[in-house]
């Protein structure tokens, strides 16, 4: 079983215009002239770190890591009173990738992703397939309705009623026809008192079954309020748009990476991103690697997971 690189620390950071008023944070680290690979983190809505380095063999990789609009370090803040979400889009992150990879000076990259990035980083190699030499996916989300609709409308419920609770308790009774579109008016209330405890429900609802046995650590984090806001606020306006694709896009658009070298990593008993839909998206990709781990749920650095991760990116090293 391969573990962690040893911890590293990056050597250059920035902060990117990329339009609309949004800055997006940016860091290197590893080797600057190894093969550039970039990350690309969870959510809609959450963050890098220090973990997400420590994926790739630092004296071979070049380490591109960033936190996506509104989210982590860049700005504004999604937290923030004044928050305006419009420009903030799927294409609107895609583009930045295109937008970073060009003000780095790299000409293609490996690309990381794993739940929300993974959506992402399909989206961004179905749009610029040129741009991408090899892909390793984990946690596959595309945003299909069957998708929302279990983790956000009452199938996980299935598995965890207790937490369920917790995560019903902030919306009126005769608001919970639809989850996602009531939790959409409760975290846009300008009230703090409304949309604070409806955002830590939400948060902590996907941090306390993302991992095949609960973490309290991990609960803690997505539990602090201004992550919370900006993940759910983020996180919310994605789903109640569908990720601004066509249903079943990006499986029906997976003959678009037939050339580029992939591995697609799923955790057997991952509640908030189903395997069905990272077997979908085998079958319609049947020429990427396909990855069961036995015995994880969704998180990245599960122990089978993170090692299956980490063989990918060793092995596109050599490449």
């Amino acid at each position: 079983m391969r573990s962690f690189y040893p911890e590293i620390e990056p050597y250059e950071t920035g902060m990117l215009e990329v339009g609309d008023g949004q800055s997006i944070y940016w860091e290197a680290s590893g080797n600057p002239d190894g093969k550039p690979a970039v990350f690309l983190h969870g959510g809609p809505g959450g963050e890098s770190g220090p973990n997400h380095r420590r994926l790739f063999d630092p004296s071979k990789y070049r380490i591109i890591l960033l936190d996506q609009r509104g989210s982590g370090r860049s700005l504004p803040h999604a937290s923030d009173a004044d928050a305006d979400l419009s420009a903030n889009t799927t294409w609107h992150l895609v583009a930045d990738l295109e937008t970073l990879r060009r003000h780095l000076g790299i000409d293609r990259w490996l690309v990381l992703g794993g739940s929300w990035g993974s959506a992402l980083a399909l989206a961004y190699a179905e749009t610029h397939p040129s741009s991408v030499t090899e892909l390793v996916l984990r946690g596959i989300f595309t945003l299909r309705a069957s998708e929302l609709d279990w983790f956000y409308e009452g199938g996980a419920e299935q598995l965890f009623p207790d937490l369920w609770e917790s995560f019903l308790a902030p919306v009126p009774l005769d608001e919970r026809g639809g989850l996602i579109q009531a939790y959409s008016r409760l975290l846009n209330n300008p009230d703090p008192a409304i949309h604070g405890p409806a955002a830590v429900a939400w948060s902590t609802w996907e941090a306390s079954t993302i991992t095949l046995l609960r973490r309290p650590e991990v609960i803690e984090i997505f539990a602090e309020p201004r992550y919370a806001i900006a993940f759910a606020r983020i996180e919310n306006h994605y789903f109640v748009n569908k990720g601004w694709f066509d249903e079943g896009q990006l499986i029906r658009d997976a003959g678009i990476l037939r050339d580029i070298p992939a591995v697609i990593v799923q955790g057997r008993y991952d509640i908030c991103t189903p395997p069905v839909t990272a077997w979908d998206l085998h079958r319609a990709w049947p020429e990427a690697e396909f990855v069961m781990v036995p015995d994880a749920g969704h998180a990245f650095d599960e122990p089978g997971i993170l090692s299956a991760l980490v063989e990918a990116t060793d092995r596109f090293a050599e490449d």
